[in-house]
């Protein structure tokens, strides 16, 4: 599995207006109904419902909602970048202005735990999180994104 195979270049937006947790998820959601056809809604009852068990903000201002939903057929991914950041109850209460939400079928099982894995181990590179931050044009965050790990691959 690679970055490619769960994110679409239309799938990378630039927000200046997110201002809190849940109008960020109402953002996810667009994303996941325009490049995936998830019904808006659906995803963003989802990403809630998945949060209400605890917060996703993994820290270093870059947080990872995530949710199963029906009717895909493999785990995709959408990632936002926030002109400012948000609070979201981080782990280190650090403000988040990074968000890769992926979104699995129920029955992904161990193909949804490889994908976060993946975004994590990605997003934890704090070099990446540099580049992408110092860019706004969203087929450049793409490029960012799944260069840098097919290089690690390399």
């Amino acid at each position: 599995m690679d970055m490619t195979t769960i994110l679409k270049p239309e799938a990378i937006r630039v927000l200046s207006a997110a201002s809190s947790k849940k109008r960020l998820f109402h953002a996810l959601g667009d994303i996941a109904e325009q490049a995936y056809g998830v019904p808006q809604t659906k995803a963003v009852e989802a990403l809630q419902e998945r949060e209400a068990l605890g917060p996703t903000g993994v820290g270093h201002g870059v947080a990872l909602p995530h949710a199963r939903i029906d009717g895909l057929d493999g785990v995709v991914g959408a990632l936002i970048l926030m002109d400012n950041a948000i609070d979201f109850d981080a782990v280190d209460r650090q403000p988040v202005d990074l968000a890769f939400a992926l979104f699995a079928p129920h029955d992904a099982g161990v193909e949804h735990l490889k994908a976060l894995a993946l975004v994590s181990r990605t997003l934890r590179d704090q070099s990446l999180c540099t580049k992408l931050r110092a860019n706004l044009d969203e087929a450049t965050l793409f490029t960012i994104m799944t260069e840098t790990q097919s290089m690690q691959a390399a």
